[in-house]
Order: C-alpha cells, then structure tokens, then sequence
C-alpha cells in the first residue's frame, strides 16, 4: 500500500525523532522540529512515538490514499480538508480508500505533521527515517516529496478502533472521527516568550549585554530554516574578542557569532560550533520555536536548570495523560 503525492506543499518531508549516535562522526541528529505536535500524532493513531511522520512546512501538500487509512494531524493548522469537508485535526481519522487529502496555507504555527498508523515504510538509514537533505540521507531519497511520488505504508488492519470502524461502514462522509481531540500546538504569535537556561559563555557577555538579550524582542530572519534561526533585533558583544575551541552543540544552542545577531540552532544543527553560547533554550520550548514564523517576535525568559526540567517532566506527565486518554477513549 502507499499513498500518492498528488502536490508536493512548499517543503513536506518524511521525518522521526531523529538519527542519534552518530554525530562523533559528523552526522546530524535532524528529526521533526516539534517532537511535541508529532508525538501527539503518532499517539493519536496508536503509534509507538518513534514512528515516522511527515513534517508539512507552512504550505502543504494533496495526498491521495489508496486504500483506507487512519491518519492524524496535529500542530500548525493548515486547513486540512477532503473535498469540501474540513479534516479533523488533533484526533484519529478513518480515511476511505482513494480519499484525497488537501492542505492549505494556514495563518498560525508553521508545521504540522501527519502521523499513519503503522508509520511511513521508507528505508532505515543509521537507525532513522528521518530526511537530511543537505546529505541527501533518510526519507524518501533523502529529498522533500514531490509530484508524483508514492510514500509506502502498511495496509490498515481494523480493530484498533472499533468505533471507527463501525461509523465508516455506516457513514456517507470521506472519512470517520471521534469527537474528542488532543488539541492544537501552535502558540499565538502575540505575547511568545521563550525561556533559556545561561549557556557555558553567559559569563563573557557583560550585564549590560545579558539585560539587552533578555530584554529583546527578537525576530525571526527570513534567512532562517531547519538548520537555525537567525535572529535579528540586538546586537550581542563579548566583554573583550575569545578564541575558542569547537564543541558540541545541540537543538537550542543559543550561539553569538561575530556580528552580534544570535542564531538558535535548530533540528538540523550542525554537531559542534565555535562562537561563544550565551544560552539554552529549555526543551520543553524548542516546539513554541519550530511553530514560530519567519518575522514573528518574541522574547527570551531566563530560568533555573531546574526550574526548565520541572517545566519538561511536566509536559511528559501530559503527554503520558493523554495517551491514557487515547486509550480509553478508543475502548468505549
């Protein structure tokens, strides 16, 4: 089985939670962007969280299934719909076979992600389908989709969801949904804070410079992709030049290169960098930045290391609420 890609959206990858152990060599850990909106996804439809999904970038693509289908869609909402009915988001939904699946240009958050339950089946590469197109490695021949293309996936086996089943068989509708959802996880672009933890250089930037980063409103560059944001707003200068050695860097890193205006480095990162850190990004936020658009603002917050674990665990304990939701919900 397989679902065709009738247009490809402005950029839509296969993606999961990234390629780890690899980057003593080299290799980029990559991944989705939000690992929140595809782990709810892939919850969803019952999916182990490591599954493969696809990441849709601010404008997406036409998807024809074949044969029927459970898919969910969580994060941005890009107006998802087949035919002239608006597609559930945020829920498992039962697709019939050769549903087309349309995407549009939303107004808020800048990815959302499509989860199939069984995940997608391209090939495993160092432990990961997740797309790295600068390396042209993972994914589907490790590009973004496009016209034409025929993403494989195994067929539906009925069961999981009784309920669903049953209401396809009797429904004149393309698809069957619940009524529940797991909710939306694009942030407002009004009123965005991001908190950070002081990185291994806070202290080579003056207070002054310290007070200017955290008291900023920041935008995001046109300039910025999967790779890092680049962001422009203040100018960040060192108390006197550094030389420093390269190290290891990850999804968050807050580096200062020498003109001043910070890159946050992204799920595409590169695995060391040399400029001066001035912070971290907590994990818990790197999902508010991957739904964030090119041009919005927001401001730093700068908290505890342990008050950004408090904040991470907590939003585990939710995740683990709403799978039990999930499963409950699907059992009645």
């Amino acid at each position: 089985m397989s679902v065709e890609v009738i247009r490809p959206g402005l950029l839509t990858t296969v993606q999961d939670l990234g390629r780890f152990g690899y980057q003593r060599f080299g290799v980029v850990a990559g991944g989705v962007m939000d690992n929140w909106a595809q782990r709810l996804a892939n919850a969803a439809v019952g999916n182990d969280e490591r599954e493969a999904t696809l990441e849709i970038t601010m404008q997406g693509p036409v998807l024809r299934f074949g044969e029927p289908a459970l898919v969910a869609v969580c994060g941005a909402d890009l107006a998802p719909r087949i035919g002239s009915v608006p597609f559930p988001q945020g829920r498992p939904v039962l697709v019939r076979a050769g549903a087309v699946l349309e995407f549009r240009a939303g107004e808020q958050g800048c990815r959302a992600y499509l989860a199939i339950r069984g995940g997608f089946r391209v090939p495993v590469v160092m432990g990961s389908r997740s797309t790295y197109i600068r390396a042209a490695l993972g994914g589907l021949e490790g590009r973004a989709l496009k016209k034409g293309d025929r993403l494989p996936v195994d067929a539906y086996a009925p069961g999981w969801y009784p309920e669903l089943d049953r209401a396809l068989d009797e429904a004149k509708t393309p698809f069957a949904a619940p009524r529940w959802s797991v909710g939306f996880t694009a942030v407002p672009a009004s009123a965005r804070r991001v908190r950070v933890v002081a990185g291994p250089q806070w202290d080579l930037f003056s207070q002054e410079t310290r007070e200017l980063f955290l008291g900023t409103e920041f935008g995001i560059s046109v300039n910025s992709d999967r790779m890092g944001y680049r962001l422009t707003g203040a100018m960040l200068k060192l108390r006197r030049p550094a030389e420093m050695i390269s190290e290891a860097v990850t999804f968050g890193t807050v580096q200062v290169p020498p003109d001043g205006n910070p890159i946050i480095l992204m799920a595409d990162r590169q695995t060391t960098g040399g400029y001066p850190k001035i912070a971290q990004v907590a994990a818990v936020d790197l999902p508010r930045l991957a739904q964030a658009r090119p041009l919005e603002r927001f401001a730093f917050e700068l908290v505890t290391l342990a008050e950004a674990q408090q904040a991470y665990l907590a939003r585990e304990r939710e995740l683990a609420k709403i799978r039990e939701s999930i499963d409950f919900q699907r059992r009645q």
